[in-house]
């Protein structure tokens, strides 16, 4: 068993699709098949069901897909020992970030890390604040950044300054020629908002909480996966969203969007580490220019 095949099994497992786990890894499809093929063969067991088209992870495959990771995590954090030997000149650092973050808070801070350290290789995923956590947790991700509350024994977690949740809709909603709303108010509108998991999400559902509205009161029209998605479906339509003003800022300077004035609390972004992983030099570099 080699640790390329161990990659190449994770690739897999989390795309369940042999061809795009391939073009993930740069391999060829046969050689990403041979590699799995290769291991079910040296150890007599099946890692997916071949479904129609499809592959899953059978119960064995689930969890080795768990020791899996950690044996990856764990040669990994060897290869940032090695690398910090040569100081910042080389290294490489994985990064899951939620989606707010990822879109307009972390960009121009990676931009003047990079500019700073060209020599360090920065990957960035992008998932919700639970599967970000999940990363971080897993070995997946050296660090996260999230903008949802996280309780985790397993990771450190440090706040950093975020946003403010606003609401807004269309220029031809209702609400957009009132000065103000009320809590009573927010059940007499349709909802567009973020998926379950999404920080964006949770902050709302708590907010309402101390309003004394259900949320189950709120007619959900759609929910959608994505900051962008919600904010178009939001200018397009005739319902409201509860979103980042950092997401709309340009969509409220061009008036596509109208800010209602309901009063809903700030919020921090957070960065995530497990307590137990080594933390490179790169890590430490990192969170240095980020002031953090």
């Amino acid at each position: 068993m080699t640790l390329e095949q161990l990659r190449i099994f994770i690739a897999v497992a989390e795309k369940q699709h042999v061809t795009q786990a391939a073009a993930e890894l740069n391999l060829t499809q046969s050689a990403t098949s041979a590699a799995i093929a290769a291991l079910e063969a040296r150890y007599g067991i099946k890692l997916f069901d071949r479904i129609g088209r499809g592959i899953v992870l059978t119960r064995i495959g689930q969890d080795f897909l768990v020791e899996a990771r950690g044996v990856v995590a764990r040669a990994k954090a060897a290869a940032q020992v090695l690398n910090d030997l040569a100081g910042l000149k080389r290294g490489a650092l994985t990064i899951a970030a939620s989606q707010t973050v990822a879109n307009y808070w972390l960009p121009s801070r990676i931009q003047t890390f990079r500019k700073a350290h060209p020599g360090i290789d920065l990957h960035v995923t992008i998932a919700n604040t639970e599967q970000v956590a999940q990363s971080v947790r897993e070995g997946s991700a050296d660090l996260g950044f999230v903008e949802g509350d996280i309780d985790d024994a397993l990771l450190t977690i440090r706040k950093l300054d975020g946003d403010t949740l606003v609401i807004v809709v269309a220029s031809h909603h209702p609400w957009a020629a009132r000065t103000r709303i009320a809590a009573k108010d927010l059940t007499s509108t349709a909802w567009i908002l973020r998926e379950k998991g999404s920080g964006t999400r949770s902050m709302f559902e708590a907010a309402l909480r101390k309003t004394g509205v259900k949320f189950s009161d709120l007619h959900i029209a759609l929910e959608l996966p994505s900051n962008e998605a919600v904010r178009a479906a939001v200018e397009a339509g005739d319902c409201a969203t509860a979103i980042s003003d950092l997401v709309v800022a340009q969509s409220l300077a061009g008036k596509s969007l109208h800010k209602v004035r309901f009063d809903l609390p700030r919020r921090s972004f957070f960065v995530l580490r497990h307590k137990e992983r080594y933390a490179s030099q790169a890590e430490k570099a990192l969170l240095s220019s980020f002031r953090i």
